[in-house]
């Protein structure tokens, strides 16, 4: 049996840091020495990355949906009764629901002005976010409105009719769609 050789040298490689120029006195003296102490510290940047597996589960058909320029609600077998946020089951039954496709065009039941968001979000504010009510759905739709300016706000949007639009690029995220004025 040969046995492995021992390595006598660390391998060189170009991966991760290298770092150039770092300041090092050049002769080792005791006064070079004590200059030491008041050396700054070495700080290195480093990228970093990380890949994130994440899965919408029985949410995919509606996202897959967006993708294509659909919008899918769910809906109850039996009752009819339709969600335009999707659900995988009735909440008064708990029976599996139904995909059906939702109408691209709805009107605004509500809505908000937001003036503060997450960090992904804060760079577009402010924005609007509409509750959009569509024929045949029993529940609201949350999305953001765009074609209108966010500080002249008014009630007169209430009942507004609204259209769906889809990112070209889906990005399959909850804003892939968002919704215009339909006039």
């Amino acid at each position: 049996m040969s046995e492995k050789p021992i390595k006598k040298k660390m391998e060189e490689t170009e991966d991760g840091s290298i770092l150039f120029n770092v300041p090092f006195p050049e002769e080792l003296t005791e006064e070079a020495l004590k200059g030491l102490k008041k050396m700054g510290p070495v700080i290195v940047k480093d990228p970093y990355e990380i890949n994130y597996i994440h899965s919408y589960g029985q949410d995919s058909p509606w996202f897959a949906g967006v993708s294509n320029k659909v919008l899918l609600g769910t809906k109850e077998p039996e009752t009819g009764y339709t969600y335009a946020t999707p659900r995988g089951h009735d909440m008064y039954t708990g029976k599996e629901t139904d995909w059906v496709v939702l109408p691209q065009e709805g009107k605004i039941h509500a809505f908000t002005v937001c003036h503060f968001g997450s960090e992904s979000f804060l760079k577009e504010t402010p924005f609007i976010l509409v509750l959009v009510e569509f024929e045949g759905a029993n529940t609201l739709f949350l999305g953001r409105l765009l074609g209108v300016d966010p500080n002249k706000a008014t009630l007169d949007w209430i009942g507004m009719k609204v259209k769906a639009k889809f990112r070209r690029l889906s990005k399959f995220k909850p804003t892939d769609v968002y919704f215009i004025p339909a006039e």
